[in-house]
């Protein structure tokens, strides 16, 4: 064996990363039945988190590569039969981007879908090895309008997610689109549109899917001591959710 070789082989060993929790889902993050590892930490503070557990990186538990895979391993074969695969989520997974690369390397290896959960933030972090050992991106296009990106995340701009969904296109990379639809703050024609004029203009997009906003995760906030900003805010209707799948069907995507 040579250093290269000995240095891949042992890579597994060595890198850590704080792990929140995982569990497994079904349809929900990426194709099939699913092993999903929730890492901690994330750069932005979206005012409809539902996990805001995940924010900072103590939250995690330190785990090498090899720990997190023998959980995977544990339900491989059930994840083959149901034609799912591994999907690393967070919090924000590219805070962590090496560790991210070497569990989608792994799952890769093992025969497994691979599946990456992100707002596109951090998309720079994402180097070319890291991609090619992902089958798809989930991307989170949080809001297209300068002002209410800044609203809803509380930091940033959209530029970054652009930027990182325009890469993946020209890689070839599948995408599905994410969009939280929160009523009376993502819910402007203007910035829908904006965001559908840019999933349209990206070949690698599969599917849109308008997730409805919800306020299931409150109980998180009030357990850490926090206000959940959006505690007055109802779920949108189905004339709105209606509306907003319209726009982005009427540019010809595939919308969920």
């Amino acid at each position: 064996m040579n250093a290269r070789e000995f240095s891949a082989a042992t890579a597994g060993h060595e890198v850590t990363g704080a792990v929140h929790s995982f569990d497994l889902s079904v349809g929900v993050d990426g194709p099939g039945t699913r092993f999903v590892a929730f890492l901690a930490g994330c750069p932005l503070r979206c005012r409809y988190c539902h996990s805001p557990d995940t924010w900072y990186r103590r939250s995690g538990r330190h785990r090498t590569v090899d720990e997190l895979m023998a959980e995977v391993a544990k339900y491989r074969r059930f994840i083959e039969v149901a034609g799912g695969g591994v999907t690393v989520s967070g919090g924000e997974p590219l805070l962590q981007p090496r560790f991210t690369g070497e569990v989608l390397r792994r799952s890769r290896d093992l025969g497994l879908h691979t599946a990456l959960d992100t707002s596109g933030f951090l998309g720079d972090r994402a180097d070319d090895a890291l991609l090619d050992a992902t089958d798809l991106v989930l991307l989170d296009v949080k809001s297209w309008d300068p002002a209410t990106y800044r609203r809803v995340t509380r930091t940033g701009a959209v530029a970054p997610t652009v930027r990182f969904g325009r890469r993946l296109a020209e890689r070839g990379t599948p995408i599905w689109i994410r969009f939280v639809l929160v009523p009376g703050l993502t819910d402007a024609v203007a910035n829908v549109a904006g965001i559908a004029d840019y999933a349209a203009g990206l070949a690698t997009v599969r599917r849109v899917e308008v997730l409805p906003f919800h306020r299931l995760g409150a109980h998180k906030y009030a357990e850490l001591g926090l206000t959940f900003p959006l505690a007055d805010t109802a779920p949108p209707t189905p004339e709105l959710l209606s509306r907003v799948r319209g726009q982005f069907a009427e540019r010809g995507l595939s919308v969920y």
